[in-house]
């Protein structure tokens, strides 16, 4: 018996009970999730000030700005490893825990590195191909642009599931997720649609309660351009890091559990589709007379046989 049956987030879903499974396994787990969450929150926001985006608002010169991006590229790579690597540990943790409670969080960090290169692989090759859906969809207005994003934002959540439960390989982790987004595409969109919702509402929320001792007034700083720019300095500020690290923990670990979710939604649907099969396979049996129209009756209208 497939030992990921015994998961709590293991279900044929709807868009309420994936909804509720999410906030229950959020309340259950929610002490060890956050702790790894404000740790890798702490570490982006801390790298990122190594990023001055003040100086490169008052550089005119298109060439000046080109090597001052280029002396950036470093550190940003970084900080898109340290992401990726908090990603791939918090999911392994989300994943194998609940099944197996010798996966604590220090198991969770040392088993879950044999995925992050083969990861990491895949996350390269979905960047390429996203660009190339993204530049497709501008063709056809914003809209395309915004299904295209929506498409692989959808595609990148299948990823680390589909490669922790059925193997490293590339070729096949590429191909399952594929399926699966494929097999209820429409639900599927139609939920990281309202995840993403959910989530930007959330942390827009978020974002201006921890602005407010340093603003004073949210809604002023988004409107008035000339305050809008003092919060660059305010991003360098150790409290400020503090406290975005503090609501982005918060929020980071909703994204693995609804991950999961997506997934095992499709692998349960899988599995049902498996179980009728084997209940009924006459069901499932091509039928030598399926392969030729029924005849009409005797008093059907369209019968060219039909006696006038």
């Amino acid at each position: 018996m497939d030992q990921f049956c015994n998961h709590p987030l293991y279900r044929k879903h709807n868009i309420d009970s994936a909804m509720s499974s999410l906030w229950e396994f959020y309340k259950k787990k929610f002490l060890t999730l956050f702790i790894m969450s404000f740790v890798m929150s702490l570490v982006i926001q801390y790298t990122s000030t190594l990023v001055n985006i003040k100086e490169l608002s008052s550089i005119t010169d298109p060439m000046v700005l080109l090597e001052k991006v280029k002396g950036f590229l470093l550190p940003i790579l970084v900080i898109s490893l340290i992401n990726l690597l908090f990603s791939t540990i918090i999911q392994y943790y989300v994943i194998f825990n609940p099944i197996d409670k010798e996966n604590t969080v220090f198991n969770s960090i040392l088993k879950s590195l044999k995925y992050f290169m083969p990861y990491l692989i895949i996350i390269v090759l979905l960047a390429f191909a996203g660009s190339i859906a993204v530049i497709l969809g501008i063709f056809v207005l914003i809209v395309g642009a915004f299904f295209a994003m929506l498409y692989v934002v959808t595609i990148y959540l299948f990823i680390l599931p589909v490669m922790m439960v059925e193997g490293t390989d590339i070729g096949n982790t590429i191909s399952r997720t594929i399926k699966l987004v494929h097999k209820n595409f429409w639900s599927n969109i139609g939920w990281v649609a309202v995840f993403i919702i959910i989530m930007l509402v959330i942390s827009l929320i978020f974002s201006g309660i921890i602005l407010i001792p340093f603003t004073g007034n949210f809604i002023k700083t988004i409107v008035n351009p000339e305050d809008a720019s003092k919060l660059v300095d305010i991003t360098n500020k150790p409290l400020f890091i503090i406290l975005s690290a503090i609501v982005s923990a918060l929020t980071l670990p909703l994204m693995p559990i609804f991950a999961c979710i997506l997934y095992f939604n499709g692998k349960a649907g899988e599995a049902q589709i498996q179980l009728i099969t084997i209940l009924d396979p006459e069901d499932s049996r091509v039928k030598v007379e399926d392969l030729y129209a029924k005849p009409y009756s005797d008093d059907h209208p369209d019968n060219p046989e039909k006696q006038v």
